[in-house]
């Protein structure tokens, strides 16, 4: 596909976004990249990290998409943690004259190059929106009964088990973003643990 800019002809491209939660999700991974490259990817950019945490390949592939080309992703889960979180990235990418391709969309694809795609997209968002706040809402019902059952022990603290890397890190000059990736911790962990060691 090609597309006239400035009074050249300059390929477009279908660049893949792909992402998991944790470590363990290889399969997952995996797949997605599969299916990304089935669908015409030529570049493929992919990441192990919680949808809250910072997450670097999908700011490179964000950077990277020029105007005609289609940022493609599997689901919307994997691309943004709320319906406002994809909102503001359709809009940059708008900005930058580039196309979101969801492949499944609630059973559907989603091309966001038509007007049609863009009202789906923002329909389908918010009832996914509404989805995963029901979903941690029955979560935190779950943990409050087990709680009472006395079951209930909490998640195992990742972060603060490492705090002896991040000062030995920190003390060889180490910044806290090249810290959190080299340890696999946010970087607000790694300022609570710099705060806390009083380094």
């Amino acid at each position: 596909m090609f597309k006239m800019l400035r009074d050249e002809w300059v390929a477009t491209m279908l660049v893949g976004y792909a992402r998991t939660s944790t470590v363990e999700q290889t399969a997952g991974l995996e797949a997605q990249e599969r299916d990304l490259r089935a669908t015409g990817c030529k570049k493929v950019l992919s990441e192990k990290v919680s949808s809250i945490g910072e997450r670097a390949a999908l700011d490179a592939a964000l950077d990277f998409v020029r105007e005609g080309d289609t940022l493609v992703v599997t689901k919307i889960d994997r691309l943004a943690r709320s319906t406002r979180h994809l909102l503001e990235i359709v809009r940059l990418l708008e900005e930058k004259g580039v196309a979101l391709r969801i492949l499944d969309f609630g059973g559907e694809a989603v091309n966001t190059s038509g007007p049609t795609g863009k009202l789906l997209l923002t329909v389908f968002a918010a009832f996914a929106q509404f989805e995963r706040e029901m979903m941690l809402e029955r979560q935190r019902e779950g943990i409050a009964k087990a709680k009472a059952a006395g079951k209930y022990k909490g998640r195992a603290p990742t972060a603060r088990v490492k705090a002896p890397e991040v000062k030995r890190l920190r003390e060889a000059g180490v910044g806290a973003s090249e810290i959190a990736r080299k340890l696999g911790i946010g970087r607000a962990s790694v300022y609570r643990i710099l705060e806390a060691e009083g380094v």
